[in-house]
């Protein structure tokens, strides 16, 4: 992300990095009885996409301008 802010600077764009906002989404798993997958295979997913990587941290944004908009997912 910064390097893409960084290539519209160049092309005259002008923003203050600390004044922008972003907006990112976020999803909450939760386990469902009848999801029709062994109860295993559930957690499994649930628990790996937990340890995937934060969007902010991966994108490099700096956390103080985030805004999150969150959803709970059944699987």
């Amino acid at each position: 992300m910064p390097a893409a802010l960084a290539t519209m600077r160049k092309a005259g764009l002008k923003f203050d990095i600390m004044t922008t906002s972003f907006f990112l989404g976020r999803r909450s798993l939760k386990e469902s009885p009848n999801s029709g997958m062994p109860v295993w295979q559930d957690r499994l997913f649930i628990m790996l996409s937990r340890q995937a990587a934060n969007a902010t941290d991966f994108f490099s944004i700096p956390s103080d301008r985030v805004v999150e908009l969150g959803a709970q997912v059944t699987v």
